[in-house]
């Protein structure tokens, strides 16, 4: 699940440098996406990962 979470933050990146940097108009849309993707997965793997004694 972290490595689903880690693959999604870099592609997240990388669409939001194209995006923001002016080079394509619709990869901010797809960075926003991909952002809102890595918290959900970020959240969810923190919950799964947490052991209770």
């Amino acid at each position: 699940m972290l490595r689903w979470t880690i693959t999604f933050i870099i592609l997240a990146i990388i669409a939001a440098v194209f995006g923001f940097g002016g080079i394509a108009a619709g990869a901010a849309s797809i960075a926003k996406i991909l952002f809102f993707i890595f918290l959900i997965l970020f959240v969810v793997s923190l919950f799964r990962g947490k052991k209770i004694l």
